[in-house]
């Protein structure tokens, strides 16, 4: 049985923000203002996107739903260009390709071989899924991508060698980025070794909340989580590889 959340409900919610603000506050941490305003942003962006998919889903029509779709890629690709690195000129595009290839294949595979309800573009299952899809692309992508930026403003010297030595750009910075795609990849690693036992994640939890059986929440977690270490693995490879490139004159030679 689902139980409804009331305006009592609420009203204990922001009382518990209320108490970290003040604790926040008595050991002199200084986070006031940042959980005031991540708390007032989150109720604010959630509450926007309920109606906006309310709407999506009393229409059910394609072009709402890849609507929706775009703009959580396009949010995606704003973030992990602002995370990564703003002062290479293509990363906005690098990104949201990566995201855009990443979201498309993986949706794809997911909902017309697997899932298959009645209609590809339902949007019960295509937008939580593009939802958990973009999420963790975007994280990994973001861990991968900066590390990879700064690892070859660092090493410039050592990759510099590499090329005078006859390396091409691509052997002159393997290592590197083998490490970038590594620390992109390892949350989300660390999340499939501790489930079950040491976490139960959002998406299970949810499922349990609303009242779905827990043999058949797991089904659903075990496909998410095996789908996702397929995304963040292609995300965290296409966005590696094209900001590689941009580090790189056709001559092949350091830009930076």
């Amino acid at each position: 049985m689902l139980i409804e959340l009331e305006a009592i409900d609420w009203v204990l919610t922001i009382v518990l923000i209320g108490i970290a603000l003040s604790l926040s506050r008595w050991q002199k941490i200084g986070l006031e203002e940042q959980l005031l305003v991540s708390a007032a942003r989150s109720i604010l962006q959630l509450v926007v996107a309920g109606y906006l998919l309310e709407l999506v889903f009393s229409l059910e029509t394609v072009w709402g739903v890849l609507g929706v779709i775009l703009l959580m890629v396009l949010m995606g690709t704003l973030v992990t260009r602002n995370r990564v690195s703003q002062k290479l000129s293509r990363l906005v595009w690098i990104a949201g390709g990566s995201l855009l290839l990443t979201t498309g294949l993986t949706l794809s595979y997911v909902i017309l071989l697997m899932i298959q309800p009645p209609t590809w573009y339902d949007p019960q299952y295509a937008i939580p899924l593009a939802g958990i899809i973009i999420g963790s692309a975007v994280n990994a992508a973001t861990i991968a991508g900066e590390r990879l930026v700064s690892s070859l403003e660092t090493h410039r010297g050592e990759i510099e060698t590499h090329l005078s030595l006859g390396a091409t750009p691509s052997d002159a910075i393997a290592l590197y980025r083998r490490q970038a795609i590594r620390a992109g990849l390892l949350p989300h690693l660390n999340q499939m070794a501790l489930v079950g036992i040491v976490t139960l994640p959002g998406i299970l939890t949810g499922q349990l909340l609303g009242g779905v059986t827990p043999l058949n929440a797991v089904s659903y977690q075990i496909v998410i989580l095996l789908v996702l270490a397929f995304a963040n693995l292609l995300a965290t490879f296409l966005i590696t590889a094209g900001i590689y490139r941009q580090f790189f004159t056709p001559e092949a030679q350091l830009r930076f």
